[in-house]
């Protein structure tokens, strides 16, 4: 049944708008208070919010910030008598889904109602399917992060693992490139076969091929390809060629091209591994993904540990984020472990000493340098990314003392 959440501190309008929402073949929940609703509102709540906003202790826009924080999706009608129009517009702003007038008729009351439940119901069935398509869709369940880098990744691990062809998994040390060659073999059609990962160096041609009938129906996988020995380069492209049967992704931190693993590789094996590659972005190309990420190796250290997660406040996040990162996923997961332990670190400058305004400007910085990497330095598109002026953009770019044209491919 559709349920409503009525919060009112005046009985007689209580009863009220209990009986027209009742007459509607509603669901009331009727509270005369915040604290009495609190138990009521999370992100599982399936029906939406009815709030007055003048009530004596947490009114009605207190109901609104925690509803916003448990699930900025959960619909809060808010109730007024006042007809206050700056307060129409304050609650609008902060995330209420509709304002009504005392008092409210129900042919006022009731559409409205209903276009909340509605909305309700299509974003849980939306979250619905979309953790169904998690279940399935390895990419979705293990590489994580919010950004357009992280969903544009995860498109290219599908595509790459639709595409059946050899595959070359490039990234910044630490980044994680033997997880996602793994993700890329458990979206394929070989995903019941083995994975198997070995380090090139040192791979002579005899194991090279022993290992390769092993992962017959596969995937082998060879983490720093530049490092194979000739003699096993060429036994590896007689064993793709010749063969088939087992799939091969090679794993690099070097970069593609003249300058760099093309001048390690046999010709013909370059441009076959490199048919389809798989780059992932490090941190600090995609900032606004590394509290996700610090959040989940919080939880997951945590869990080893045997111990309770300390809290996350909004300055360790601000000091995370203000942190570049060299060892991207590896060092922010080695942290979150000191984190979680109480360890001390004594390489990361602490927020509190940072101060607000240096922890603000290293964040805003990184978000500069970021939209320049994803528009490939054009400084008008990157301005349009961020909302920001070109004037006002192209200010912050000369104070942080950053060229948009060192990011041009």
């Amino acid at each position: 049944m559709k349920q409503v959440l009525l919060i009112d501190d005046d009985a007689a309008v209580r009863a009220a708008l209990s009986q027209t929402l009742q007459l509607a073949d509603l669901d009331v929940i009727v509270c005369s208070a915040f604290i009495e609703a609190k138990d009521h509102i999370s992100a599982e709540f399936k029906g939406i919010i009815l709030t007055d906003i003048r009530m004596p202790g947490r009114d009605g826009f207190y109901v609104l910030d925690y509803v916003m924080n448990c699930d900025a999706d959960l619909p809060v009608v808010m109730l007024t008598g006042e007809g206050d129009i700056p307060m129409v517009v304050k609650a609008i702003g902060q995330g209420a889904f509709d304002f009504l007038e005392k008092p409210c008729p129900p042919d006022a009351l009731l559409p409205v109602i209903d276009r909340a439940i509605k909305h309700r119901e299509l974003v849980l069935e939306n979250r619905d399917l979309k953790a169904q398509v998690a279940q399935t869709d390895p990419a979705a369940r293990l590489v994580f992060g919010l950004s357009d880098q992280s969903e544009t990744l995860r498109q290219t691990i599908r595509k790459a693992a639709h595409s059946g062809t050899e595959a070359i998994v490039t990234g910044a040390a630490g980044t994680g490139i033997t997880k996602v060659a793994e993700v890329i073999h458990l979206c394929s059609n070989a995903a019941k076969g083995p994975f198997v990962k070995r380090a090139s160096q040192g791979l002579e041609r005899n194991e090279l091929c022993h290992v390769y009938d092993a992962c017959d129906q596969g995937t082998l996988f060879l983490d720093d390809i530049e490092d194979l020995p000739k003699d096993a380069q060429l036994a590896l492209l007689d064993l793709i060629e010749e063969k088939g049967g087992t799939r091969v992704i090679a794993g690099t931190t070097q970069s593609l091209g003249e300058d760099g693993l093309a001048t390690r590789l046999m010709a013909d094996l370059y441009y076959r591994l490199t048919t389809m590659p798989v780059r992932i972005p490090s941190l600090a190309e995609r900032p606004e993904d590394i509290p996700v990420l610090f959040r989940r190796y919080v939880a997951q250290a945590a869990d080893q540990s045997g111990i309770t997660a300390p809290n996350i406040t909004a300055d360790i996040e601000a000091n995370i984020m203000s942190q570049p990162w060299p060892g991207n996923a590896r060092s922010l997961m080695s942290y979150a472990m000191r984190f979680v332990l109480g360890v001390e670190d004594a390489t990361s400058q602490n927020a509190e000493e940072q101060g607000l305004v240096d922890q603000l400007a290293k964040v805003e910085r990184r978000l500069l340098v970021d939209a320049l990497s994803r528009h490939k330095g054009r400084a008008t598109l990157a301005a349009e990314y961020l909302k920001l002026p070109r004037k006002t953009f192209y200010d912050k770019l000369a104070k942080y003392g950053i060229r948009s044209e060192e990011y041009r491919v």
